[in-house]
């Protein structure tokens, strides 16, 4: 049985946090988030977000770890921000982009070219001899982690070569190609 839902939160310098009946909303230095909430009490005092379940229920219980690690995920975004970074891994695979707009050519017939929402800041890095990475920074972990996604589903790695796009310090299952 998880616990995390009893340790408070703390806040960080710069960021403030307030609760309006069942919204809760942080704003720091990287932006401003909102999360909407039920089923827990959440009171800000004494320089820390704490989360309250009401009964001992099964879905009390989930609600208080969950509402927890979201809250605590949004103040930890506002203040230092989140970053993924993706590898690709193959010959001719390349990344570019023009502002909000991603160019990947992963040996399909024709590029993908991909917007990206605005509150993601998107880097890309090719160096001579190394694969070209793409780095994505936000305040909003969950945006961050469903952008990351949609363009690793584009070409996932496979198992034999390990070609496609991964993250970076992702460990593949590799198997054995065909035995002579």
């Amino acid at each position: 049985m998880s616990r995390i839902g009893n340790n408070p939160i703390t806040i960080p310098e710069g960021v403030t946090v307030e609760v309006n009946e069942n919204v809760v909303t942080v704003k720091g230095k990287m932006g401003e988030l909102t999360q909407e909430f039920s089923g827990v009490a959440v009171k800000v005092e004494d320089g820390g977000v704490h989360v309250a379940r009401p009964s001992d229920s099964k879905d009390h219980k989930a609600r208080h770890g969950l509402y927890r690690s979201l809250i605590n995920n949004m103040v930890a975004g506002v203040s230092k921000g989140w970053t993924k970074e993706l590898e690709l891994v193959g010959v001719g695979y390349r990344a570019s982009n023009q502002g909000q707009k991603l160019d990947l050519a992963l040996g399909f017939s024709h590029n993908i070219v991909m917007n990206i929402a605005p509150e993601v800041k998107i880097e890309t890095i090719s160096e001579k001899g190394k694969n070209p990475i793409v780095k994505l920074t936000s305040h909003d972990k969950q945006l961050v982690g469903q952008v990351a996604a949609k363009i690793r589903a584009f070409r996932k790695p496979e198992p034999y070569k390990g070609k496609g796009i991964k993250f970076v310090g992702e460990q593949l299952r590799r198997k054995a190609g065909k035995s002579a």
